[in-house]
Formats: structure tokens, C-alpha cells, sequence
């Protein structure tokens, strides 16, 4: 079992609590195959050619590649003798009373999830924004960014860095860098597709980095925007397209369950770089007290995660934990580059989905 006690989990398991104060879990339980209702931990599994929706739990692996036809196990969702089943959904509690009390206990509960990392071996990936600032001003860590020379994050990384008192190193990207890494990324990970190279090319590069620079485990802010309101698709609700809920808090359980399929990608990614991700703001405790959130602790007018730059004037000058940030992918300048570089080996953005038939080239 990873992640997780197995004491811990067969409890879980027996009262069907979805949040048992773990940061997730994955793996086999006496012959019971689980996955925790975020997917933190990624699990796959064969699966028989003559039942596309049999699942074989004889031959399970965390690493999809150690398998002929790995795929992926679901989150929530246990396997026995009895079958497949889903086990665990997120609850939908009432919200907070009022705000001091909503604030107060997501503070307490991302403190406590941060200030519980163990140090030994871990360096901080760090944007310069609120989340990954939380934990470099709570983790006596080095912090290092990857990006371009020009990119967004690197100038806020800089800036945040010295506003905290402190340094970053910088993993500068190159286009030789992104030619080697993408299809490494793409073997590890079993994707091709453009989005999910460019999401995880800052990540795994950094990641190589720290590696080499003999740390073992990377802390992320991982689910902050998730959990807290920081997409622009929640802030608008109900009038993005890409959300069919009328509210923000709707939007936020909209978006909540996306995470399983992100975290597969970027663990897979990071530990093919030789790390292993460090996710604190995923913490058990951490999302019951995001699910709480009403609306406007989510967003209020233009202003994101409401709540969680609230609780971070404990820790971080305003004019870091007021910041916004820009995706890994863009602030890193990652995904300009890929698609430079796809248009200069011939796929043209007249093409359909130039930028992954290139990536696909790279893997052939």
C-alpha cells in the first residue's frame, strides 16, 4: 500500500469515509485493489482483450509501462472478487458559518498539512505564486523554477524569492532540453497529446535538476486551483462554456474530479525525472476545509482563492500571497517554444493538432 497505513485504509474501506486524514493512497489491500477518491497516487491495471471492461487485479503496477495493456484504475473505486465497485465519493458538506471560521480552518489545515512534510531530501518547485510560496516560506528547502530566460515565471520567481529573503535556482529551458525531454514524457507517461506534454515539460525539467542535484522528493502546490477557486472557468460560472454549473461552488466540484487524471500525468512525469512529488495542499484535511468554501471565499469579483490568500497573510507579504500566476505551461514559456519548434520541423498550425502530431513524431 502507498501513501497511506494500510491500518488507516481498511478502516476507510469498512465505513466508506472518503477522506480519512491521509494524502492518498493506492494499492492492494489483502487482495482488495484501492485507489483514494482523488487518485494521488496513480494505479494501473491489465486489462483482458476478450473484456474491454474486466479488469484483471492479478496484474496491477503503479508504473504504466510495466504492463502490456495498462489502464488506469479508477479514483474512488475499490476491486475484489466481487468486482469493481466505487467506494468512495467526495462529501458535500454545509458551508462554513461565517468567513473567520472558514478562514481560520483553512489555514490551520494547510499549515498543518505543510509544516508536517518531512524536509530530509526534498527541494520546493517554485512560480512565485501563493501556492508554492506557502511552502517555501514554511519548508527549509531550496526552491528552484524552470523556464525560459524571458518567461513569466522566472521573473516571478526572482521577485517573490527576494520580497521572502531567500533564493531560487533557476532550470533554464532550451530547445535542445525540450527535443530530449518530450519523448521521455511521453513514454512515461503513455500521452502524446500537446496539452498534457506542455503541462508536464517545466515540471519534469526542474525535476531532472533537482534530481541531479541530489534531492529525491519535490513539494508542489498541486490542487490549490482546484480546490480554492483559482481557474478562470470557476471564477466566471455560470458564464463559461467550459462549466455546466450555475455557481462557483458547483464550478469548484466541477473541477475537483479532473485532478485524478492531472496527477497521474505529473507523478509519472516526476518520477521518470527521478523525483517524487511532495503534495501537501492535497492533504485529507486540506479539501474538507476547500469543500466547505462558499462561493465567495472561492472568488470574489477579481480576485481568486479567496479564502486561501486570506489564510496566507499569516505567512507571506501581500504582495506575494495577493499574486496571480500564470499556468506551468505559459509562465514557463513551455508551450510557445513546443509549438515554435513544431512549426519549424514542417507541422504548420494549419495542420489539425499540429503541436501533438509533432510530439508524436519525436516519440516514432
Amino acid at each position: 500500500m502507498q501513501g497511506a497505513d494500510p491500518a488507516v485504509v481498511a478502516d476507510a474501506l469498512d465505513t466508506g469515509d472518503p477522506l480519512p486524514g491521509t494524502g492518498g493512497f493506492a494499492g492492494d489491500l489483502d487482495g482488495t485493489l484501492v485507489r483514494d477518491v482523488l487518485g494521488r497516487y496513480p494505479l494501473f491495471v491489465e486489462r483482458d482483450a476478450s473484456d474491454d471492461e474486466r479488469l484483471d487485479t492479478d496484474q496491477w503496477s503503479r508504473d504504466p509501462t510495466a504492463l502490456a495493456d495498462p489502464r488506469s484504475f479508477p479514483a474512488g473505486y475499490v476491486r475484489d472478487e466481487a468486482g469493481r465497485r466505487r467506494r468512495w465519493t467526495l462529501p458535500s458538506p454545509d458551508p462554513f458559518p461565517d468567513r473567520e471560521a472558514a478562514v481560520e480552518a483553512v489555514r490551520d489545515a494547510v499549515e498543518t498539512s505543510i509544516d508536517a512534510v518531512d524536509t530530509d531530501g526534498l527541494a520546493v518547485a517554485f512560480s512565485g505564486g501563493v501556492d508554492s510560496a506557502l511552502l517555501a516560506t514554511r519548508l527549509d528547502a531550496p526552491l528552484y523554477v524552470a523556464g525560459f530566460p524571458d518567461s513569466h515565471d522566472v521573473d516571478a520567481a526572482r521577485s517573490a524569492a527576494d520580497l521572502l529573503g531567500t533564493d531560487v535556482r533557476v532550470v533554464e529551458l532550451t530547445h535542445d532540453a525540450i527535443e530530449r525531454a518530450v519523448p521521455e514524457i511521453a513514454r512515461a507517461t503513455r500521452r502524446t497529446n500537446a496539452m498534457d506534454v506542455q503541462i508536464a515539460l517545466p515540471l519534469y525539467l526542474a525535476a531532472e535538476r533537482v534530481a541531479a542535484d541530489g534531492f529525491d522528493r519535490l513539494a508542489l502546490g498541486q490542487g490549490a486551483d482546484e480546490l480554492f477557486g483559482g481557474y478562470a472557468k470557476v471564477a466566471k460560472a455560470p458564464n463559461d462554456p467550459r462549466v455546466e454549473a450555475d455557481t462557483v461552488r458547483g464550478a469548484q466540484r466541477e473541477v475537483i474530479p479532473t485532478l485524478p487524471d492531472q496527477l497521474e500525468r505529473d507523478v509519472l512525469a516526476l518520477r521518470a525525472a527521478g523525483v517524487e512529488p511532495v503534495t501537501p495542499l492535497l492533504h485529507d484535511r486540506v479539501v474538507a476545509a476547500a469543500l466547505r468554501l462558499d462561493g465567495d471565499l472561492l472568488v470574489d469579483g477579481e480576485t481568486r482563492k479567496v479564502a486561501l490568500r486570506a489564510a496566507a497573510r499569516h505567512s507571506l507579504p501581500e504582495a506575494v500571497g495577493g499574486r496571480d500566476k500564470k499556468a506551468a505551461q505559459y509562465g514557463s514559456l513551455a508551450a510557445r517554444e513546443l509549438d515554435r519548434l513544431a512549426r519549424q520541423a514542417g507541422y504548420k498550425r494549419r495542420m489539425d493538432d499540429h503541436v501533438t502530431q509533432y510530439v508524436e513524431s519525436l516519440v516514432e
